[in-house]
Formats: C-alpha cells, structure tokens, sequence
C-alpha cells in the first residue's frame, strides 16, 4: 500500500513526531531496545518506570522534548478527582462505567504509588498530597450542574465513599457574590490534590535510578518491516530498534495517527484548558480543593491550593480540532469571574503570577485509547482527556503488563483499544438534543437572560438546527459527544473533509458498528 507521507510539525505539543514516513523493510542502525515510549508526560514516564520495576532486565528508552511546550501534564492542576467528576451520564454506558472503574483503582492506587515514588524518586512526589476537596452546589446553578451534583452524591453513597454532607453557612472560607451562595456542599476525604511537576519529577529520577533512558529528543518517524512496527528514527536521523513502540504523546499522537493506515485508529481532537496561577492578598485562601460540578461543555470551577498564599484557578475544557494559537480572552475573563462570585469576592484581589494552557488528548468517543493497536509493534497509551493524571499509576500497571505478560485477565480496559471504532453512547437524535441541552445551559451560565414568552426552547432549536447541519456536512451519521459534537460545528472545510475521510475509512473497515 502506497501512502503519500507528509512532513508536519506540531508545535503545540511536547512530544508530536516532526514527521511521520512508514518506511518499509529499512535497515535499522544504532541501539537496540525493548521499549520505545514516545512521550515524556506523567503517561510515558508513569508505564516505563512501572515496566522496569516488573522486569527489571528491561532496556526502555523514553523519548521527548524537555521544554514540553503546552503539555497537559505541566499544565494540569493535577486534581485527584474521581467521585467530583461524576456525571448524569456516567452511569449510562458500559464504557462510560469502565472508565469510572478505571478512576475509582486510581484514586485507591495514588497514595501507595506516591510512596513507592518517594523511595524511588527524590521524594518530593509525596510531600505535595493534600488530602480533601470541597465540592460546591451554588444558587445559579442550571439543570445541567445540579444534575451532576445528584450524581456524585449518589455515586457517593452507592460505593460507600467517605464524604460529610456540610451545612453551607458553616463554610468560613467560602465567601461567595450576594447571588451565588452555595445550597449545598460535600466534603470528599480522599480526593485532592498533587503538584504534576513535583511528580513528574519525580518520576525522571525514579526512571533513571532504574538504569532507563531518558533522551531529550523528538521521534520523526516509525520504521516498519513486515507488516511490524520495529521501532523509531529521531530527528537526528538516527534509528533505535524496538521490539515494541508506546506512544504516550498526548495530541501529538494525531499527527502519527493520520498516516497510519486510513482507518486503523479514530481521530484525535484537542480539549484546551487555561488556568490563572495566583497569589493571595485577602484571606487565608483554601486548605483544599474548592470546585463545582462539573457544567456543561466545560469542567467544574476550580482551586487549588498551591502553598505560600498560591492558588491554581482553573476550569475550560474547549475542544478544537486544531490547536489555537493561545486560551480566549472571553474563556479567561469568565473562568475568573466565576471564582470570584462562586467561591471568594477576596479571589479578585490576587496577584496574577503566570497562566498555564495545555492540550488534552480527546478521542473522537471521548473515550481513551489504550493498549495494543491493529499494527503490531505499536501501543497507545492516550487520549485520556481530563483523566489522564489521576489515572496514571493504572494505566501505567496495565501497559506494563502488556509489554511484560503473554496473557492478559479480562477488564475494564478492554474497551478501550485503539483499534476499535468510536463507541457511540448515544444516537444521532440524542446528541443532537444533548448538544442542544447543553450549549442551552452554557448560555445561561454565562448569564443570558430569555423573556417568559419563549424560554430556553427557542435557543435550542437554534442549537438543533446547527448541529443537525453539522452532522449532514459530516456525511457520516454518528452519535457524537457534545463537546465534539462543538468542534465538528466550527470546522473548517478542511476540517471537515478530513473528518470525513476518517469516519469514511472507519465505516469501511466495519460498516456494521459506526
């Protein structure tokens, strides 16, 4: 098969190939490995520590830039949230309850992979921990939020997680706007935060310490032979001979997917999250993660406590099909009034210190992409989303239990492979209306205003309407995700053409399941 290979150059992205030739039967130089993980992220760093200390005999070699431009592991807010981040429609799906499944093993597996990465590492992973998350249900809240709010007070109950219900007036530190007080509000003992960096860290001397390869470099091509990935040649030409190939690299992992063979594994899209880092000028500030619900078409309303009156205020979630130059003016300026009305009026006295915007690895399903591909040789180990941090020493396990075992048990995981084609959890008229719904939400959280003679109904036709158009331009009848559902709407016809292409080439290959 003939394939016209490109050069591209993603700047966005800390570990995105400069350029991605297949290049058949060449004949490989230079070291030889046994794993090659492309990407230098919590992921990456995450599976080949956790590999090595399966088999230590193991020769890994993880690959990426240091700088890490616009990296969601950097940017991340790192918050250990499993039970916050339930939704409506997390129990919907049985993908949908894999993935909550996979969060739950997380939140238990951090406090014992914090303390092996003491031991291992430099120590500071674990002196970042800060147990306990306050999550917030405000007067203004739509039917969206306080639907998810119901959601993760019953997940709460159902799998018996230690929470206290908190009588709002009693919250000292919450000092909301006249006409945001908080109604309701739970207290979630084990979840939190991190500091991603101090992990992170961490982690680099850990892998190190284990006698693995850290290399500050970009891959600019896979080399295949036979129909099997044998391994990558960098951007100084050199080749490094695999016996398998992760790619960890976040939405970098787009561009390597787009020559592939068309087909073998559903598009990436970006998910940008912008968040201000603060510093204190009135009031103690939080001991604890503050947040909301998660809303429509965004996260929940975040902070988190940082340490010496600093404070991480975050929460967009916008997902793009190609990476924007920077976060919006209008996302930022909202994201930071809504702190201040919803949490702390003492918020809008802070100092601005810095922003951190990075790219989320958002599937076209929504959900990650993990574990063996159709070509052999070659791993995935992302498109996580908002989950990837929390989910890390998880994921980490079952990578390397796939580089390390013959067999693998049945799990959650299994629907997760990158070869399949996108689960669709919904039908085409239901995320039509679901986007309609949602995007209906958002307006009000923004603000607007409808007089009584038409209500919401008149901005949802017209939400109907545009996602309607956007699915016939597609020419593909899929149920998408509302936030994807968004991107595909504001696409371009290169775009969209594109896209196209894609679910063409996915329907071909099993025209029974997209």
């Amino acid at each position: 098969m003939e394939v016209d290979y490109r050069e591209f150059v993603n700047e966005y992205v800390w570990a995105c190939p400069a350029e991605m030739p297949w290049e058949r039967g060449t004949p490989m130089a230079g070291a030889t490995v046994d794993v090659v993980i492309v990407g230098n992220g919590v992921l990456g760093l995450s599976i080949a520590y956790e590999a090595a200390l399966r088999d230590p005999s193991l020769r890994i070699v993880v690959i990426g830039p240091n700088a890490r431009p616009t990296a969601a592991t950097t940017a991340a807010g790192a918050m250990l949230n499993c039970f916050a981040e339930v939704t409506s429609a997390t129990d919907e799906h049985p993908a949908s309850r894999a993935k909550f499944a996979i969060a739950r093993d997380a939140l238990d597996a951090w406090p014992a992979w914090l303390e092996r990465l003491d031991d291992d590492g430099d120590g500071s992973a674990s002196a970042t921990w800060l147990p306990g998350t306050l999550l917030l249900l405000v007067a203004r809240s739509t039917s969206h939020t306080t639907k998810n709010f119901e959601a993760v007070h019953a997940a709460l109950k159902q799998y018996s997680e230690p929470h206290q219900e908190l009588d709002p007036q009693d919250l000292d530190e919450v000092r909301a706007a006249p006409h945001e007080p908080p109604i309701r509000a739970i207290y979630l003992e084990r979840e939190g935060v991190v500091d991603a960096r101090a992990v992170v860290a961490s982690l680099e001397t850990a892998v190190r310490r284990r006698g693995l390869v850290i290399r500050d470099d970009t891959v600019a091509g896979l080399v295949e032979a036979n129909g099997r990935v044998t391994g990558v040649r960098l951007s100084t030409g050199e080749t490094v001979a695999a016996g398998a190939v992760v790619l960890a690299a976040g939405t970098g992992t787009q561009r390597c997917i787009e020559h592939l063979p068309a087909g073998t594994v559903q598009p990436l899209f970006l998910g940008t999250g912008f968040a201000a880092e603060t510093r204190r000028q009135r009031g103690a500030g939080f001991g604890h993660v503050v947040r909301t619900a998660l809303r429509a078409g965004s996260c929940g309303i975040h902070v988190v406590p940082l340490g010496d009156r600093r404070e991480y205020i975050g929460a967009t979630s916008v997902v793009h099909l190609d990476p924007p130059e920077g976060p919006g003016l209008g996302i930022a300026q909202a994201m930071l009034q809504f702190a201040v009305d919803k949490f702390d009026r003492r918020l809008g006295f802070s100092q601005m210190l810095r922003y951190h915007y990075g790219h989320r690895p958002v599937p076209l399903d929504t959900y990650p992409l993990i574990g063996r591909t159709p070509v052999s040789g070659l791993l995935f180990a992302t498109g996580t989303y908002r989950d990837g941090f929390h989910c890390s020493p998880v994921i980490a396990r079952h990578m390397a239990t796939l580089l390390t075992a013959s067999d693998t048990e049945p799990g959650p995981f299994d629907h997760f492979l990158p070869g399949r084609v996108p689960i669709e959890t919904l039908d085409v008229g239901a995320a039509v209306a679901r986007y309609a719904e949602e995007e209906a939400s958002t307006t009000i959280d923004f603000g607007a205003h409808t007089p009584y003679f038409t209500g919401v109904d008149a901005g949802e036709r017209v939400y109907r309407q545009a996602a309607r158009d956007a699915l016939d331009r597609l020419g593909t009848p899929i149920g998408l995700r509302p936030e994807i559902l968004g991107a595909v709407i504001d696409a371009d016809d290169h775009q969209m053409a594109k896209l196209s292409e894609s679910l063409r080439a996915l329907r071909e290959r099993s025209p029974e399941r997209v």
